[in-house]
């Protein structure tokens, strides 16, 4: 018995150590992924149901790198093999880094265990493409559909697209995963493709196309609208889509980035669009640079990005033309400089969202300051009690008791006065 006890005590730790060997590998793979956020759940508990795990309408996350990306989910590849060979892709066909692959049911197993140890609140599942796009697309689908149906996982799934799978098996994953994503990574299409002529461009994704991107996107905004439409209709996707555009890979500006997030934004109803600051690897090809982008540029983008979406702002009015984003000031703050004909904006009369695009106060200020405009008048020492950003603001706003006397200060002076602090490593 002892022997047989033994024996079976070993094929286990084989067992266990082959999937952490899997683990360690799959799950560093997955880190040049970012687009992993998961907020926009539906709320979804276990308590007084059979099943495990739960969301609420607040999103996930519960804690966050200093970069402010999410580390609550779980978040690995079904594989790092792939039989494509993009230029900027750790993973890709001609890469050497060490190789693995997980089944689903090591997936769905992992997930559990994590889940159970109150380790992560759900799944990040993206794969390298291996057989053809339908298999890889299946094998995700499986990972969710055991856990839902199966072990009725009531936690979060995000599941990674891939863009040329049948749209039939992007429709079923919608309705087992609460976010899906289709990563357009490079923003121009010069960057994926041949031009009309056949000439050939930047082939930095050789295989990848940008009309099956867009297709898959479409296949998943169309299941989103047809699912909102019908009362009765099973959730599809219900924290919606994202997608990734990586920053750096190529020459392409911010300016370009950004309209074109705008617009996905538009034509697609994306949640978010998550920018990924392209990082040299070893061996890298001739196509792509030896040096990263500085950081900041990544957070620039994210800053103005926030400003598209929370307060109204179009990506020309961001970047009235070709080129990037200063590094040295945000893009609020930017613009505001550059229409200093706008300016200052008298706190008791202006427009709530003329108000929202004075620097240093946010739309939340912007709303407190016109409740409370009902009732007084708006004093200097009410933005202080708001918390507002005092030193940004103080140039482009008027109250009651308050004119700036840097009103009449020449912008270039004014940027030197308001420009971050130059700090070791910060653009970097």
């Amino acid at each position: 018995m002892r022997n047989h006890d033994t024996v079976y005590a070993n094929s286990i730790t084989a067992t266990t150590m082959q999937l952490i060997d899997k683990l360690s590998v799959l799950a560093d793979a997955a880190k040049y992924d970012v687009s992993c956020a998961s907020s926009g759940a539906p709320k979804r508990s276990s308590k007084g149901k059979s099943g495990l795990g739960a969301t609420n309408g607040m999103g996930i996350c519960h804690s966050f790198t200093p970069d402010g990306r999410c580390v609550a989910l779980l978040k690995i590849l079904l594989t790092n093999f792939c039989l494509y060979d993009c230029q900027y892709c750790v993973n890709r066909r001609s890469s050497d880094v060490p190789r693995a692959r997980f089944t689903p049911e090591e997936v769905v197993s992992l997930t559990l265990d994590f889940y159970r140890r109150n380790c992560i609140s759900g799944l990040f599942l993206s794969s390298g493409i291996i057989r053809s796009a339908d298999y890889t697309m299946e094998q995700l689908v499986r990972v969710a559909r055991l856990l839902r149906e199966e072990h009725e996982f009531r936690g979060y799934i995000h599941l990674k697209t891939i863009p040329d799978a049948d749209p039939l098996l992007i429709a079923e994953a919608g309705r087992y995963a609460d976010r899906l994503s289709v990563n357009i990574e490079l923003p121009t299409e010069t960057s994926l493709s041949r031009n009309t002529q056949g000439v050939m461009l930047i082939r930095l994704a050789p295989e990848k196309q940008v009309v099956t991107i867009k297709q898959a996107m479409h296949t998943i905004h169309q299941g989103e609208t047809e699912a909102s439409a019908e009362r009765r209709a099973p959730r599809f996707a219900p924290a919606g889509q994202s997608t990734q555009m990586i920053v750096g890979a190529d020459n392409t500006d911010d300016s370009t980035i950004l309209h074109t997030a705008q617009s996905l934004y538009g034509s697609y109803r994306l949640r978010r669009v998550y920018y990924s600051a392209f990082s040299p690897i070893p061996h890298s090809p001739n196509t792509v640079p030896f040096a990263a982008p500085p950081l900041m540029r990544e957070h620039r983008l994210y800053q103005a990005d926030f400003l598209m979406r929370g307060y109204g702002f179009k990506a020309g009015e961001l970047l009235s033309g070709p080129g990037n984003l200063a590094l040295d000031i945000d893009p609020k703050l930017a613009w505001a400089l550059a229409h200093r004909d706008q300016f200052p904006v008298d706190l008791n009369r202006a427009e709530p969202t003329m108000i929202a695009r004075i620097p240093g106060i946010g739309m939340l200020s912007a709303k407190r300051l016109v409740d409370l405009r009902r009732q007084k008048r708006i004093r200097f020492e009410d933005l202080t009690r708001l918390r507002c950003s005092l030193e940004k603001a103080k140039p482009f706003v008027i109250t009651q008791d308050y004119r700036p006397s840097l009103a009449g200060q020449e912008s270039a002076m004014l940027r030197q006065h308001l420009r971050d602090t130059p700090a070791q490593l910060a653009l970097w």
